[in-house]
């Protein structure tokens, strides 16, 4: 299985985490949905490839062999690349072209990959370049303080940056809380109360399609 070797917070205010894995074995994990994209660095045999992942409205399955290791940034909710249109990367992954061993094509000239300790730096240049972005209309949106735009306005740049309508955000990351309250051991009546689901019916649909378990299996800690 592969396992998360290390995992932290960034400094930056695009990037919500950074993280590495290292794959002990040949196998798969199931990849949960998630409203956040990723920048992915996978090496194998010493040669690493940049690939943008992501955002995910369902659950799929990622193979890795033994040895493999990855380094993700996972970027803030709001924040995308011009150059990759979000709505472009909806359950899909975007293999960037190489311009040598250790670096790749971004916006016209080439970028050396970061390590995990100077990711921090990396993403600065990007947002220096413009070749990243936050829009705040996005943050507007979230919190329900809605400026001037038009309707039309508002829903073009929230499905630029982050591919995704509202509603689809909102029920993937209810299904994340549910999963987290059932994995603390919360019973799944109360889970379905405290998480505003219907019943259990809608909380067990809503967890397979998201999550990819049962109410079930998530509290009994077994997998699918």
């Amino acid at each position: 299985m592969a396992v998360i070797s290390q995992q932290r917070l960034s400094d930056s205010p695009f990037v919500e985490t950074v993280w590495e894995v290292q794959a002990v074995s040949d196998g798969s994990d199931t990849v949960i949905a998630d409203v956040s994209w990723d920048m992915i660095i996978f090496t194998r045999a010493g040669r690493p490839n940049l690939t943008i992942w992501g955002p995910m409205t369902r659950t799929a399955q990622i193979s890795h062999m033994e040895g493999q290791s990855a380094l993700g940034i996972r970027f803030k909710l709001g924040t995308f690349m011009p150059v990759f249109p979000t709505s472009k990367l909806l359950n899909a992954g975007l293999l960037v072209p190489q311009a040598s061993r250790q670096s790749v094509w971004l916006g016209g000239r080439a970028w050396e990959l970061p390590t995990y300790e100077n990711v921090d730096t990396f993403v600065d240049w990007l947002v220096r370049d413009g070749l990243l972005l936050h829009d705040p209309v996005v943050d507007a949106v979230m919190q329900g303080h809605l400026d001037n735009l038009s309707v039309r306005s508002v829903q073009r740049r929230f499905l630029q940056a982050t591919g995704l309508n509202r509603r689809s955000i909102r029920q993937i990351e209810r299904a994340q809380q549910a999963a987290a309250l059932l994995k603390r051991g919360l019973s799944i009546l109360d889970t379905v109360h405290e998480a505003g689901y219907f019943d259990q019916a809608h909380l067990t649909k809503a967890l397979r399609r998201f999550i990819g378990q049962t109410p079930a299996q998530l509290l009994s800690g077994k997998d699918a």
